[in-house]
């Protein structure tokens, strides 16, 4: 059984058990075990508020009626505004939870898929053009494992200064995401084969809990919200969301959803595990100083000890299983590295441009922590 080493030198086992559990037995932290708290609606969300001509023909279609928004239309929306983006969301939601009162089959509704695909293309095209380019996989990474002297992005502003409502704004935008945490990189698993599935698959269970239920890093998010005061329904935040929330979510749904894009996808889930271990770090470093509660602090300190031992066995079994075995994937690999951290810069620049004018980053404000609805 292959070995990686782990923080502090500690060498873990890259696949075959758990790699929390590993962790925890070389000297890591035990669980905690806080109480799952996250609501689960069989019926999913309530569909969102439109923000535009496209998502309001996706919003009306999902809800019954017979207009699809035209492509010349499709066309014409901005590549990263909230209206292609939240049409693109509704088109992808389908494929997880679904909507309350939408029918089961639209997910695979003709006329819907070919919106979606027109929206991909819109985006897709966008992101190709913006995303910086990298001569080679090991370029990328490299420039993604150098942490910057004096940081300036989102958790370096919340592990410094960040006050309780920033903490609380900036959960209530991840929640569209950590509410499914890993369940998008899902869709990579049977495109992958041999030591990169293996990899893949082991790092997916240990995002699961390893087999139980009350480790399931989205359950530890929807307790991490519990003592925020937020809402810990699935969906709660969608109205609230800004686009660039919007479009990093809606990055590994286009990535998972396309065999063609298995590459980028491997490259997004690297970027996120090799940045989330000392951003989190931070993360608990801010929860800790606003005293948000043990459950905050207890989901990044998770990721701060898990994450170090995943960003190893994604970039030497993952990543480097897949180039054993599809080499031409290389650029695929490199444009989903840098496409994760273009929108994430774009999704920073949002945030800290609101909250260091006194502003909320968010569409719609939330309510006061003490009448905050817990689910």
């Amino acid at each position: 059984m292959r070995s990686v080493a782990g923080p502090q030198g500690r060498r873990v086992r890259s696949y075959g058990v758990s790699l929390h559990v590993v962790w925890a037995a070389a000297g890591g932290p035990a669980s905690v075990g806080y109480p799952a708290r996250m609501a689960h609606d069989p019926h999913g969300p309530q569909l969102p508020a439109a923000r535009g001509t496209v998502s309001a023909a996706v919003r009306g279609y999902l809800a019954g009626s017979d207009a699809l928004p035209a492509a010349e239309t499709v066309a014409l929306a901005s590549a990263y505004g909230d209206d292609l983006q939240l049409a693109l969301y509704l088109c992808y939601e389908l494929h997880y939870r679904g909507f309350a009162g939408v029918a089961p089959d639209r997910e695979w509704d003709p006329g819907l898929l070919r919106v979606r695909a027109a929206l991909e293309h819109r985006f897709l095209t966008a992101l190709r053009e913006d995303t910086p380019v990298h001569d080679s996989v090991e370029d990328a990474l490299a420039e993604l494992l150098v942490e910057p002297v004096e940081g300036s992005g989102v958790s370096h502003f919340l592990a410094a200064e960040g006050e309780l409502w920033q903490l609380r704004e900036y959960a209530a935008q991840r929640s569209l995401y950590h509410l499914k945490e890993a369940d998008p990189h899902a869709w990579v698993l049977p495109r992958l084969w041999g030591r990169a599935k293996a990899a893949m698959a082991a790092v997916e269970f240990d995002e699961w809990g390893g087999g139980r239920p009350d480790r399931v890093h989205a359950r530890l998010f929807a307790d991490l919200m519990t003592d925020l005061g937020l809402d810990t329904t699935y969906g709660r935040y969608l109205d609230a969301a800004c686009a660039e929330t919007l479009a990093t979510v809606n990055l590994m749904s286009l990535f998972g959803l396309h065999r063609a894009l298995r590459g980028a996808l491997v490259g997004h889930f690297a970027a996120v595990e090799i940045t989330s271990s000392p951003g989190s770090r931070r993360l608990a470093q801010a929860m800790r100083r606003a005293d948000a509660g043990p459950a905050a602090v207890h989901f990044y300190d998770e990721h701060v000890e898990a994450d170090a031992v995943h960003e190893q066995v994604v970039r030497h079994d993952v990543i480097g299983g897949l180039l054993d075995e599809e080499p031409h994937l290389a650029p695929d690999i490199t444009f989903g590295l840098g496409a994760t951290g273009h929108l994430e810069d774009r999704l920073a620049a949002r945030l800290l441009s609101a909250w260091r004018s006194g502003e909320s980053s968010l569409r719609t404000p939330l309510p006061d922590q003490e009448k905050a609805h817990i689910s």
